[in-house]
């Protein structure tokens, strides 16, 4: 039997693909690489910050992490908008999918491994969003109430509608399930 190759497996991936210690990308493959519009040597050593469009997003992902994983979930996934870090796209912002898997559960941010699938294709980002409306936009599409929302982004369910609010302003949706028709399909 032949042997795989690990390494030109991981480089190969059909995802894009990271591996981290402290929310440090500490190698990366090719498909995460076009995927950011960025190369190899301008991510690995980097902060996964640069892929998000706000610091603040960056920081409320990591600490809603944390918890799940302790509570012993093997992963982590959901879908968020990121951002394209350089290239003739820099600056773009896109939904991705992102699944994590910590190495360690106790210590949820000290390893892990991280998947990558950009869903721009079939989900564009159809609207100038603040950082907020970003999250709350993701946690709808996940099917998420107000109270639901507020419990885990740390803000109160009237706070939520009022980001909804300006979500259906902006997307022009008439109801919440319209709003999600049209996330989902970037209009």
């Amino acid at each position: 039997m032949d042997r795989i190759d690990y390494r030109l497996a991981f480089d190969l991936a059909p995802v894009g693909l990271a591996l981290s210690r402290q929310r440090t990308m500490v190698d990366c493959n090719q498909a995460l690489c076009e995927m950011f519009g960025a190369s190899r040597e301008q991510l690995v050593g980097q902060s996964f910050r640069i892929l998000y469009p706000s610091a603040d997003e960056y920081e409320r992902t990591g600490a809603r992490i944390e918890p799940i994983i302790k509570r012993g979930a093997s992963t982590y996934a959901d879908e968020r908008i990121m951002q394209r870090v350089d290239g003739r796209f820099k600056g773009e912002t896109f939904w991705c999918h992102v699944t994590g898997r910590a190495l360690d559960p106790a210590d949820p941010h000290a390893a892990g491994i991280w998947s990558f699938e950009d869903l721009s294709a079939r989900r564009p980002v159809g609207a100038a969003l603040t950082p907020r409306e970003r999250e709350v936009a993701a946690c709808l599409m996940d099917g998420l109430t107000s109270k639901e929302i507020g419990k885990q982004l740390g803000i109160s369910h009237r706070t939520v509608e009022i980001h909804r609010a300006r979500l259906m302003r902006k997307y022009q949706a008439h109801s919440t399930p319209d709003l999600v028709h049209r996330l989902i399909a970037g209009t």
